[in-house]
């Protein structure tokens, strides 16, 4: 029986086929068996949990040339992402039917889309170290036919190039730890490796290969400077950008959970995490803002959400991270399939009255006032028995709810935006603490607790706190300020970027992408 994941992403290897097979426009059959096949595929992702839950986490194998055959490792960690990626694979297989329906390559299109699928399926579910490798290049080789899509778009061109990239770079990066840990624990099975590993052994090599997974989640999970692709694939069609979430961008996270008690035996490298992440995800939050376009608002918005991720990891909060996983990657593929109809929607909103600016001292209420809360409701959760890296990222989450009271609190503010604002807060920070018990009651067993922090930890948190801070209180008070000259000129470098993605165009040779004679064709 716990072979049963193996018949999802099966069955859509079938359809990925069909799809092949009627590449043209409105193939009726391979849509029709794409929609039905991810739809089972829920079911069985499903019934894999339900088996979980009856029986325990159990691998099994079958073993091939230095036992590099098919192997699944059914867990906690690979049934949630099992299950949260046959549910995003089924919308956007449904969604993309009526998107595309008229498109001269629909039928190639939902192949690739099925094919992608069952790649990262693989890699979820992989229980050693050739699966898991195999699985993570596949997914990044049929991602780029989808970037592709549109071929003779040269802005498309540019994309999926840098985007190739990048993930030769993570693929050698993985394969450099892969081989890492199979010679210091001399076997890959991932199960083995994982208990070797909470035992304490290997230690020397172990840091190898926790700075090589380090380096692949990195670059795999677009942060810093290695954002750029993610911000230009809005050329493909949109149902790509939410394909995205189901387990691809956010592949770098998982990875990183799957090997969280190779990574506690590094701590530099978490602390590393902890830095890139933090980074970038105050840049990516800060850019987003400077956006006009939805889509690459949305885009950098998830570059930021997958800095805090990365963050996450390097606290060694690997629960959480895996809840954000979860969290993130619903709202934002929603956010991705809804994107036509934010501009209409935003174009509808009527605002009466003078536009509400929180003054100093609003903000500095607003902020008193969360703080009050998350100490009232985490001591109603057990908030003294918590890691102080989970009180942290407590900390920094509720400097949100901070922001969001700060409109309520604004002098011009009508008394019903300051309930709901209120309504809001309390709403988020006990969902958050709700939130946090059951994933850290679901994994434990399966993921290592976050031990103590020593020194360096402590100056991480302290620095994660700091920076949060001031960029929350910068982004409540930016409407007083907002048209002043040097906001202007900040304004102007932070909707570019702060040029990196310019410079990492030179390193990779974006800009020397070509149009084809038809794309030139067309534009003249």
């Amino acid at each position: 029986m716990y072979w049963l994941p193996c018949v999802a992403p099966a069955g859509l290897m079938v359809a990925a086929a069909a799809g092949f097979l009627g590449p043209g426009q409105r193939p009726r059959f391979s849509l029709g068996l794409a929609e039905a096949v991810a739809l089972a595929a829920i079911v069985v992702s499903g019934w894999a949990l339900a088996l979980l839950v009856r029986d325990g986490p159990a691998t099994m194998a079958l073993p091939g040339l230095a036992g590099a055959g098919l192997s699944i490792r059914l867990d906690a960690v690979s049934a949630t992402m099992l299950l949260l990626v046959s549910f995003i694979g089924w919308v956007v297989v449904r969604y993309s039917r009526a998107y595309l329906d008229g498109e001269a390559r629909q039928g190639a299109f939902t192949g690739w889309l099925c094919a992608t699928l069952a790649c990262v399926m693989m890699f979820v579910l992989a229980g050693n170290l050739f699966q898991l490798v195999g699985a993570w290049i596949a997914t990044s080789l049929a991602l780029h036919r989808l970037l592709l899509f549109y071929p003779e778009r040269a802005s498309a061109q540019r994309a999926a190039r840098k985007k190739f990239v990048i993930a030769r770079l993570s693929d050698l990066a993985l394969v450099g730890g892969a081989v890492l840990l199979a010679m210091a624990y001399r076997t890959v099975e991932i199960a083995a490796i994982l208990a070797a590993a909470r035992a304490g052994a290997c230690g020397g090599p172990a840091v190898g290969a926790a700075a090589s997974i380090a380096v692949a989640a990195i670059l795999k999970s677009a942060q810093f400077p290695s954002h750029g692709w993610l911000t230009e694939v809005m050329e493909t069609p949109t149902p790509v950008s939410a394909l995205l979430h189901a387990g691809i961008v956010n592949a770098g996270g998982f990875l990183l959970i799957r090997f969280a008690d190779v990574m506690l035996l590094a701590p530099g490298v978490l602390a590393v995490l902890v830095i890139v992440g933090g980074f970038t995800a105050l840049f990516g939050g800060l850019v987003m803002l400077t956006q006009p376009a939805v889509k690459t608002s949305l885009a950098w918005s998830t570059i930021g959400q997958m800095g805090f991720m990365i963050m996450q990891c390097g606290l060694a909060l690997f629960p959480l991270a895996l809840l954000h996983i979860v969290a993130h990657s619903l709202y934002k593929a929603h956010a991705f399939l809804a994107s036509g109809g934010a501009v209409d929607a935003v174009a509808a909103i009527r605002r009466p009255g003078p536009i509400a600016i929180p003054r100093p001292a609003a903000v500095g209420r607003a902020f008193l006032v969360a703080l009050g809360l998350y100490v009232i409701v985490g001591l109603g959760f057990g908030f003294q028995h918590k890691s102080p890296q989970a009180i942290a990222l407590g900390a920094i989450l509720i400097l949100g709810v901070a922001y969001i009271l700060a409109q309520g609190f604004a002098d011009a503010a009508p008394r019903a935006l300051t309930r709901r604002t209120a309504v809001y807060a309390v709403a988020a920070t006990v969902s958050y603490f709700a939130l946090q018990a059951v994933s850290q009651w679901a994994m434990s067993g399966t993921l290592p607790a976050t031990p103590v922090p020593g020194p360096l930890q402590w100056a991480l948190v302290i620095l994660a706190i700091t920076s949060f801070g001031v960029v929350a209180v910068a982004q409540s008070m930016f409407p007083l300020w907002a048209y002043h000259p040097a906001a202007a000129g900040l304004r102007v470098h932070l909707s570019n970027g702060l040029y990196a993605n310019a410079l990492f165009d030179r390193l990779v040779g974006g800009w020397s992408v070509r149009q084809s004679p038809h794309s030139a064709r067309s534009n003249a």
